[in-house]
């Protein structure tokens, strides 16, 4: 913690609740415009789907954006300032593939069941009751764990930085999120994702130019480069090749490279939220767009750990290192406290009002994700499913609305409770895959396996989980002597308990399933889930429902939708397989094996890569999600225009669109509609 706040409460409280109000009157606003101009009704299927049209571009930055948790840029500078040059990559690699592969699974979502709205409704129609309710609750652990990371880091930082009580960081930083989610669904995820991943990527690049450009202290890769060789003299790693912090070769570092793979695993999987995305993504940009999504996403945590990790290795031996001259306190560092240390040493109090609109921006946008993945989950699994299943679209918005309160005052009371019993974001982040990831694997074949039977996919993960407790806590009272926070959260015991989550259902999934006769589904149930039923809302505001946007179907746009998607998932499956090849073996293992310890020209190219990468992904889901709206931007704004200069009122009523473009008029609209219906 360091010694003094250098920002003052004040700023902590205007950053947390005025910049969390100023989103929720810009996206109440965006829906009131969407609606007037784009006729975008907020029916229950685009509160939690989006009408099932967003582009490419969007997505790819939702993706970035939810896959931003505080922890992306907390815990990997932590493994950093830990391990030297190769936790960045570790972490960073550790954490793309599950993007990258998960393209494939959304591929299949859609594919088998196009009207979905969780992943949860498809475990459903192929298991029935039981299987659901297991997965339910592996599904809402996952999101209670991402959302306790997101709120115990976030605080950790504001806290830090102002002296603002944890406590109240909690409570606050989910406002503004509640609000902006609640008036715009899904779809102001994904607007405000876009918002927050420009920022986050400009803040991160400033961070770079200051460490490796013109900071007094540092100002160049070479000088970062001998200060950390400096560093190894005073600290050696234990564990690294010759000791250094700029070699691949760390044996710690290797650890958390496979804890990070297999807790990843399980947050992706299991998390509804990326599957809200892919389910709202329109059929021919899901795949890009996770593809996109991830390869941007890698720059994020390697280029900013690289930068602040190293960063605070390099300056915690000058003046104006905060805590000097004593090295960082090891429970500050596991808090994700190195980022913020170094900002402050870096750039002062301009350093630490970077960081915390950076840590705002990180867990707000990941958080506004897991409120309408769990809102999603209560409302079509748990309401729709088992005590409503004639809820009318309005009964689904209102159980919506009441979840993502209800979930967001649990989670910062949770919290809280978890800052007072001394468990750390870093802590969670390696437990993760522990409690969570033994569901991964039925899950997966749930879509992508026929013969997978019920008794494989309903056991196998309270099986795999009693397994990687029993791993987990043995590991740490054989190796600690006893149980204790720092005891469980050692990287062995933590490893034990991972890989076992992660690889007992390789064993416990062909055994059930050969032993009591595999299933031989036939994926029929899957495409009779239906969609919620907004006609009441319709009637409510006078229009037509299929008139909506994404609500009108036809037999030949399904047809065409099942073509595109084969096509898609047979090209996801290859191009997942070899970048996946690409980031965990082909890059990394070699400069592993040989110990190379890196020299200055090496060093420097490595992080001129990083940032060239970052403006690659700048451009991926900064620019490219504009030139893509491009029409439907300048459509509404002459429309505004024309509307506030009084020149043309816009019609009253939504209209039939195609992509960007679309009929002008409810009348002509109808008269679509009616050429369609012929």
């Amino acid at each position: 913690m360091l010694a003094t706040p250098p920002l003052g409460q004040s700023v902590g409280y205007g950053i947390v609740v005025g910049l969390g109000f100023a989103f929720a009157f810009g996206m109440i606003l965006t829906t009131f415009v969407l609606k007037r101009y784009n006729y975008e009704l907020q029916t229950s299927e685009m509160f939690s789907t989006a009408g099932r049209t967003v582009k490419s571009g969007l997505v790819a930055s939702a993706v970035v954006s939810s896959w931003t948790w505080a922890a992306t840029l907390l815990q990997s500078s932590a493994v950093a300032y830990n391990y030297g040059v190769s936790g960045p990559f570790w972490y960073a690699s550790g954490a793309t593939v599950q993007i990258i592969l998960f393209a494939t699974i959304a591929i299949e979502l859609k594919r088998r069941a196009p009207n979905a709205h969780t992943f949860l409704e498809v475990i459903r129609a192929r298991y029935g009751a039981v299987t659901h309710i297991v997965f339910m609750v592996f599904g809402l652990f996952t999101n209670i764990l991402v959302t306790s990371m997101l709120l115990t880091g976030g605080s950790a930082v504001v806290t830090s930085l102002t002296g603002v009580p944890t406590a109240a960081a909690c409570f606050l930083l989910p406002v503004g999120v509640v609000l902006y989610t609640m008036f715009g669904g899904i779809k102001a995820t994904f607007l405000t994702d876009y918002a927050h991943t420009v920022v986050i990527l400009i803040i991160l690049l400033m961070f770079a130019f200051t460490t490796y450009a013109t900071n007094e202290h540092l100002g160049s890769p070479g000088k970062v480069f001998d200060l950390l060789h400096e560093a190894a003299k005073k600290h050696p790693v234990e564990g690294n090749a010759g000791g250094s912090y700029l070699t691949m070769r760390s044996k710690e570092g290797a650890i958390f490279f496979v804890i990070n793979i297999v807790g990843n695993f399980g947050t992706v999987f299991c998390d509804n939220g990326y599957y809200n995305k892919a389910i709202a993504a329109s059929p021919v940009d899901a795949l890009p767009g996770y593809i996109m999504g991830g390869l941007s996403w890698f720059a994020i945590p390697w280029l900013a750990a690289t930068t602040m990790g190293l960063a605070a290795l390099a300056l915690e031996s000058n003046p104006v290192f905060p805590t000097f001259p004593d090295r960082m306190n090891p429970a500050d560092v596991s808090a994700g406290l190195v980022l913020p240390t170094a900002a402050v040493a870096l750039l002062g109090k301009g350093g630490a009002a970077a960081t915390l609109l950076l840590v705002f921006m990180a867990v707000t946008s990941a958080m506004s994700a897991e409120l309408i993945a769990v809102s999603s989950i209560f409302t079509y699994d748990f309401y729709q499913t088992y005590f409503n299943p004639t809820a009318t679209g309005k009964q689904l918005i209102y159980m919506s609305h009441v979840m993502v309160v209800g979930f967001a005052i649990a989670m910062a009371a949770w919290s809280t409770g978890l800052y007072y019993i001394g468990i750390s974001m870093g802590y969670l982040y390696l437990l993760m895959g522990v409690i969570i990831s033994s569901a991964v694997l039925p899950a997966t074949l749930t879509l992508m396996w026929s013969k997978q039977n019920w008794w494989a996919a309903t056991l196998t993960p309270p099986l795999g989980f009693a397994c990687s407790l029993i791993a987990w806590l043995v590991t740490a009272k054989k190796e600690g002597g006893e149980l204790t926070v720092g005891t469980t959260g050692a990287n062995n015991p933590m490893l034990a308990g991972n890989v076992v989550a992660l690889l007992s259902p390789l064993i416990f999934v062909p055994v059930l399933t050969y032993s009591f006769g595999p299933q031989n589904y036939d994926w029929v149930s899957m495409k009779q889930i239906r969609r919620g039923d907004d006609h009441d809302l319709a009637a409510a505001a006078h229009v037509d429902l299929e008139l909506v946007p994404g609500e009108h179907r036809s037999a030949t746009d399904d047809e065409e939708e099942q073509a595109k998607l084969y096509k898609a998932s047979r090209i996801a499956r290859w191009m997942t397989a070899g970048m996946t090849l690409a980031f965990l073996i082909l890059w990394p293992m070699p400069m592993y094996g040989s110990g190379y310890i890196f020299s200055k020209k090496f060093f420097t190219g490595w992080v001129v890569v990083g940032i060239m990468w970052m403006f690659c992904s700048a451009f991926c889901v900064g620019l490219y999600p504009l030139w893509e709206g491009r029409k439907t931007s300048v459509k509404t704004f002459k429309s505004i225009y024309l509307d506030i200069t009084g020149k043309k009122k816009p019609p009253k009523g939504p209209v039939v669109t195609d992509g960007e473009e679309g009929s002008s008029t409810p009348t002509e609209a109808l008269t679509e509609k009616a050429a369609i219906k012929e």
